[in-house]
């Protein structure tokens, strides 16, 4: 008899913890969801391009149906999702009201130059962000219009974004244009010589050689830079060279002090 009440005690007491744990899931479910922590406040940093305004109104209106106890970073990114000058978010909810957004933007190199349209920003690894003005300073890359869709596939013109994605910034902001022809993937400098990168090998190096030779006196007046092994900068002449392929014996021990020669 002992026994039947204590089992009838522990039943009753488990579906009684059964009960509370219910009501407590329900509870949570609505207080998660109540107006009692809607989003009110959406603070938004980190916009800095041309459809930034766009931007700040599709995350303010996501934003806006959420509560800071149900963020939802997917909704949020997809209400973004044509934006192109978005590359991700962080996300931040501040008890009870406000929801903090900051944008990464993706960072163009280049502008495409297509026959009829304007020039269009284009990242280091090829992403086209139409919708978004390109600054001035950016080079240009001259492309085919058919040629362009959501993201370029063409190598040569990725070799050459790869080469822009490298650039120190004052050097990138000196370029003029992006070019592939006979001598490889070359860079035109304004008011400056063209720079001869060959492939997009060795970027980095290529441009802190460029940079270092272009500081000399002794490159005053050079046509173009030959930057195809960055331990021996030549400046003058130079015949046209594979596009695809650097000198098959660089030197990289004198990358740190680059040689000018004249050609």
């Amino acid at each position: 008899m002992t026994v039947t009440r204590r089992g009838r005690r522990l039943l009753r007491l488990a579906v009684g913890l059964i009960l509370v744990l219910a009501f407590a899931s329900g509870g949570w479910m609505w207080l998660r969801d109540s107006s009692l922590v809607a989003v009110r406040d959406v603070q938004i940093t980190g916009v800095t391009a041309s459809d930034g305004e766009q931007v700040k109104a599709a995350l303010t209106s996501a934003g806006l149906d959420m509560t800071t106890l149900h963020v939802q970073p997917q909704a949020l990114k997809e209400a973004t999702a044509n934006l192109t000058s978005v590359e991700s978010l962080k996300v931040r909810s501040d008890f009870p009201h406000k929801l903090s957004i900051q944008v990464i933007e993706r960072q163009p190199v280049a502008a495409l130059a297509t026959k009829g349209e304007e020039r269009i920003p284009v990242t280091g690894d090829g992403i086209v962000l139409r919708g978004v003005t390109a600054e001035r300073d950016l080079p240009s890359l001259t492309l085919d219009a058919g040629a362009v869709g959501p993201k370029l596939t063409d190598h040569r013109a990725l070799g050459a974004l790869k080469i822009a994605g490298a650039a120190p910034d004052v050097l990138l902001r000196r370029s003029n244009a992006l070019v592939v022809n006979g001598k490889g993937i070359v860079v035109t400098l304004k008011n400056g010589p063209e720079l001869v990168f060959g492939s997009a090998s060795d970027a980095r190096a290529k441009w802190i050689a460029a940079a270092r030779v272009l500081a000399e006196s002794s490159a005053a007046g050079a046509t173009y830079l030959d930057l195809r092994i960055p331990g021996r900068v030549a400046a003058g002449g130079l015949a046209p060279i594979d596009p695809e392929a650097d000198n098959p014996n660089p030197q990289p021990e004198a990358q740190n002090s680059p040689t000018l020669n004249q050609g």
